[in-house]
């Protein structure tokens, strides 16, 4: 299967671009490499699963030209395994922003699914940096989706988000939910692009299918989610903020289930038969469902660290909720998701990379 996977540099894009990799897909992936946070954890992470990059590279231009790629993974990243095939594999810095190198990709390359994970991510940015979010979010999604409707795309996944639940107060949260009350520009830009997918499958016939992605933590997680932060501020002796004085409940995730899950969506295409008025476009919660207490989560920190942190309570920040906890039985039940790790095995295996020389942000 051919596949595009955007925000190939993050988070969540490369660990999904090793994934489809080993289980045989043909995947190419693009990833603007903007300075949000330290670009050397994207170019880590491209060299983890797999993408081989010279260093003279990570200063490039970012014209949307390749500067890399190549066909296959390294092989040091990759399990062996009888009678496994792999994929090929390629990369290019290329932002969705720019929609004349974006239709000349989706002209060549013509892909049957499609990926979107590249946005301007963090609530609390949103806060003071509006324009960023609308340019990445709202144009970059709308190129995306004018994309496939001209280039034959078959399903177009995208990463939309927790925080479109924003101020409601029933838990755990369900896709049947309203969510009329963002919080953030952040997340009104992501209930945004639920919308303008709906429309174009509807107007176009595409099936596109929204993953509200709820906290994702472990190896390679950005340096602006909460253990990071915790985990740098223990290492250098410096105090940790907890903000709503700790009182915070937060439905965190393994990276590999948030992986897993997205693979099954991929794999379950909507039905225009079957979808709500014939309409080709689902939406699910994607997250662990077993929501955990802020402090505890900074209790298994200090805990996998072996050193207690100091803390400054602070109060609740712009932006930001008391409570997230995913009702993912519609996941479960249409696609198979089911999440394995526990937050125990999660945080010590976040631990581990982040003591370890892969991690090239480490401080100590």
């Amino acid at each position: 299967m051919k596949i595009l996977v955007t925000g190939a540099a993050g988070f969540i894009g490369s660990k999904l671009m090793w994934m489809l990799a080993q289980r045989g897909d043909d995947v190419v992936g693009i990833d603007k490499i903007n300075d949000y946070y330290d670009p050397r954890l994207k170019y880590g992470r491209l060299r983890e699963f797999g993408i081989n990059i010279p260093a003279t590279d990570e200063l490039g231009s970012t014209d949307s030209l390749p500067l890399w790629g190549g066909q296959g993974w390294g092989s040091s990243s990759l399990p062996t395994g009888e009678g496994q095939g792999w994929g090929s594999c390629s990369f290019y810095r290329m932002s969705i922003d720019d929609k004349p190198a974006l239709d000349a990709l989706f002209e060549r390359e013509h892909f049957q699914k499609v990926v979107n994970l590249a946005a301007q991510a963090g609530v609390r940015y949103s806060i003071t940096n509006p324009y960023a979010y609308l340019q990445s979010n709202l144009v970059g999604f709308l190129n995306i989706l004018e994309a496939c409707r001209h280039y034959g795309v078959e399903h177009l996944v995208y990463a939309s988000s927790s925080s479109v639940y924003g101020m409601n107060e029933k838990v755990p949260y369900s896709e049947d939910d309203k969510v009329v009350t963002p919080v953030s520009l952040y997340a009104a830009t992501k209930k945004s692009n639920e919308l303008m997918a709906h429309a174009y499958s509807k107007l176009y016939g595409f099936a596109t299918t929204g993953l509200r992605y709820f906290t994702v933590y472990g190896p390679w997680g950005r340096p602006d989610m909460s253990p990071m932060l915790f985990a740098n501020a223990i290492s250098q002796g410096k105090p940790i903020k907890v903000f709503n004085n700790g009182d915070m409940i937060r439905d965190f995730t393994y990276i590999d289930d948030i992986v897993e899950g997205t693979i099954c969506v991929i794999d379950h295409q909507p039905v225009a038969s079957q979808c709500e008025h014939g309409v080709p476009y689902k939406v699910y919660n994607i997250g662990c469902s077993h929501p955990v207490r802020l402090m505890d989560f900074i209790s298994e920190i200090e805990q996998a660290y072996g050193r207690p942190a100091e803390k400054i309570f602070l109060p609740m920040q712009p932006g930001d909720v008391y409570q997230t906890n995913a009702d993912t039985t519609k996941l479960e039940t249409e696609c198979g998701y089911k999440p394995h790790w526990s937050l125990h095995d999660g945080i010590q295996k976040f631990m581990e990379w982040y003591k370890s020389d892969k991690n090239p942000l480490r401080s100590e």
